[in-house]
């Protein structure tokens, strides 16, 4: 019987989570949940230097936003490994990085950051193209390899400052098949001996990382492409513990490209495409400033998800839509794509735009209604929802319904200057006073009349419909384009129709005589 899959999103709290990070959490969170498997998070803070106040609330409330709820987490430590926090684990890396000590796996090296750098300068010096600390240099340093066991015992014993480095053999093949990148082979003249334990006594990430996904009973580590190149190291760590035959399957994702594919996207080539790179606006707790995120900018959830997922993964087929529930059947390891996925953000706008579409115009309506409230404005909820429903083929984000809107709740005050000038003469003049005149005769007015209508008036006058249309347009919304003109004549009513034309007709009389 197959063990249960566990994956974990592991996330530092040095600053607002990237949205590259938030596609790691979101295939981490398919991959587990289409296996019927539990998705963990785990807060790794050992480098307490670079922790940002607000940062792990901040991971909190953007994957509560996004409906990626983790099984186990600092918030929900339900599991039975936690806790959930590196920063809490710390009795656990000791005792481990002993165990390397004793196994000689690894150990203690005494050398100052100023015989570091000389160490650098002589490979410098010697055309070394990458100067490491490794197991031929090592045996220059003040380290346990080099230094008498007395002598070692001595500096212990007087408190000098030291670090535990990984004792990486000198001729060895390191192996791992990746499950998206197939075989991984480095040899380990090209792993330097990492630091596994810093003079503070906390543990590095490549110590610390290995070990909770062992206690954690981690199946699969799927993370992105960045951490490749230490993932041969993390597989010496799991043969020295003896725990190769539970070693997790690694996934490495592909990266996020900037919009014109040319190298990896950063935080600057997201503002000079005028674009967040974050899941949600960040406050920057020592300069106060604030960094725009996808849910301010009236991305949905459901769309930034959908996204996302198809930042390096496809489904197969020509579906683009998918639902959360969807794309957890979907998901498969198996068809994510090596190559860099581009950030395509208009492709973002797209999703948008159809999840907006796909919403009853019940929900639609609230987004208008905190708008029009917020403006001091009273509407039925049928008006909104008729607002909304004429508006909704047009709209990329919620705010826009009140943006785009506002002539269904304001006479205009100024009428679009190109129309006017290029189109309105003496036909319109009075092919739009007689439409006022007929308007006030109808009944009951919807779209359908008020089209009859306004084409008896111009058949009468022998007026082509092209020719005043748009004036028609410009005087009851004040704007050259928009959704159905006939829908916001219904919609507004007819005594607010006769009044915005008359007013324009007021207003405009000097541009017929020009």
């Amino acid at each position: 019987m197959s063990q249960a899959v566990r994956v974990r999103f592991a996330p530092s709290p040095t600053g607002p989570l990237h949205i590259g990070g938030v596609r790691t959490a979101l295939y981490n969170y398919l991959f587990a949940k289409k296996a019927g498997g539990q998705f963990i998070l785990r807060i790794e803070d050992t480098d307490q230097n670079r922790y940002v106040n607000g940062a792990e609330d901040y991971i909190h409330q953007t994957l509560k936003w996004l409906g990626i709820t983790p099984d186990e987490s600092p918030w929900n430590d339900q599991g039975e490994v936690g806790p959930y926090r590196q920063s809490e684990r710390k009795e656990h890396y000791a005792k481990y990085a002993q165990q390397l000590l004793d196994d000689d796996k690894a150990y203690y090296a005494f050398d100052t950051s100023e015989e570091l750098d000389e160490m650098r300068e002589r490979l410098k010096a010697a055309r070394v193209d990458t100067p490491q600390y490794n197991a031929i240099t090592r045996m220059q340093m003040k380290n346990s390899l080099t230094l008498s066991k007395e002598e070692v015992e001595a500096k212990l014993d007087a408190g000098e400052p030291y670090v535990i480095r990984l004792k990486v053999p000198r001729k060895e093949e390191v192996r791992l098949n990746d499950k998206v990148r197939g075989w991984v082979m480095v040899h380990s003249t090209q792993i330097d001996d990492k630091i596994l334990m810093k003079s503070d006594g906390m543990p590095t990430y490549h110590l610390a990382n290995v070990i909770d996904d062992h206690l954690m009973g981690i199946t699969h580590v799927i993370r992105g492409e960045e951490w490749l190149p230490s993932a041969p190291l993390h597989v010496l760590l799991y043969q020295f513990f003896g725990w190769e035959d539970t070693m997790p399957e690694f996934a490495h994702l592909p990266l996020l490209l900037k919009p014109d594919g040319n190298g990896k996207l950063s935080k600057r080539d997201a503002e000079k495409h005028g674009f967040p790179i974050f899941p949600m606006e960040w406050k920057d707790p020592a300069s106060g400033e604030f960094l725009a995120g996808f849910k301010e900018e009236g991305y949905l959830p459901d769309a930034l998800l959908n996204f996302l997922a198809f930042l390096g993964w496809n489904p197969g087929n020509e579906q683009e839509i998918f639902s959360l529930e969807e794309l957890i059947e979907a998901f498969t390891i198996e068809r994510i794509g090596k190559a860099g996925a581009k950030f395509d953000i208009q492709k973002a706008k797209w999703f948008n735009e159809q999840y907006l579409k796909n919403k009853s115009n019940s929900e639609l309506a609230e987004y208008l209604r905190n708008d029009v409230e917020a403006n001091g404005i009273e509407v039925s909820q049928e008006k909104l929802e008729r607002i909304v429903h004429a508006l909704k083929e047009r709209v990329t984000f919620p705010t826009e319904f009140w943006t785009q809107g506002q002539y269904f709740f304001q006479k205009p005050d100024s009428y679009d200057e190109k129309v006017v000038r290029k189109k309105w003469n003496a036909d319109v003049d009075k092919a739009l006073s007689l439409y006022a005149d007929a308007l006030e005769k109808v009944d009951h007015l919807d779209a359908g009349n008020a089209k009859a209508t306004f084409a008896s008036v111009l058949e009468e006058e022998g007026i082509g419909m092209g020719k005043v249309m748009q004036s028609l347009r410009v005087s009851i919304t004040g704007q050259a384009g928009g959704p159905d003109l006939m829908e916001i004549i219904e919609i507004l009513g007819k005594e607010e129709i006769t009044e915005r034309i008359r007013l324009a007709l007021e207003k405009l009389k000097d541009q017929i005589s020009e």
